[in-house]
């Protein structure tokens, strides 16, 4: 007889699949867990084995969105290219995905307001912040390295394309008029890279 297989991941996929059109539709303070179960078709039983409260849900929700952007991102910083081709490349990546959430995106900023009362939900954002800058440093040192940017703290210079990211996305959030996103990020981030590239002497 064959092994059983496992469905654990399966259903967690399936729960958060449900959680984010429930939240979407509700918002996170108007979403009841009843509301998620309901969604998903499963157990209430099933629900609280892998998700003990709302709040584990949604930090479980929001990590499976972070976890892709890191893992599209770190596809980018090994592709070919100058390091400020693919320092553009990741920043349209970045805005594309903001611009993809959609209706999801007045969630996201629900859970960056969460972090002010849970400690769970800043670490998760602190660890998602340091392995995006971790990834910029590297791409931003090997930019150095070959000549095409100056000597550059690439801490600060990480930081700084993060910054921009998360402030043209809050930006055209709160815009009336939505532009596309990625072409609102052109001319910003071309001039951060001027600032990053080597003058010649």
């Amino acid at each position: 007889m064959s092994p059983r297989p496992d469905v654990s991941l399966e259903r967690q996929e399936q729960i958060l699949d449900a959680a984010e059109k429930v939240f979407s539709e509700r918002g996170l303070s108007g979403a009841r867990m009843d509301d998620i179960v309901e969604e998903s078709g499963l157990s209430k039983g099933a629900l609280y084995w892998y998700y003990k409260s709302k709040d584990a849900v949604i930090l479980a929700l929001m990590e499976r969105i972070l976890e892709r952007e890191l893992r599209q991102a770190a596809k980018l910083v090994e592709s070919p290219g100058t390091a400020g081709e693919r320092l553009q490349s990741l920043m349209r990546l970045a805005l594309a995905d903001i611009a993809d959430l959609g209706r999801l995106l007045p969630l996201a900023y629900e859970f960056l307001a969460m972090a002010s009362r849970s400690s769970s939900v800043r670490q998760a954002m602190a660890t998602y912040y340091q392995r995006y800058a971790k990834l910029l440093s590297e791409l931003i040192q090997q930019g150095i390295d070959s000549g095409e940017f100056a000597e550059l703290d690439v801490e600060q210079a990480a930081l700084s394309v993060i910054a921009l990211a998360e402030g043209l996305a809050l930006v055209w959030f709160a815009a009336s008029d939505r532009r596309n996103l990625r072409d609102l990020g052109v001319a910003p981030m071309e001039a951060l890279l001027n600032g990053f590239r080597a003058r010649s002497t």
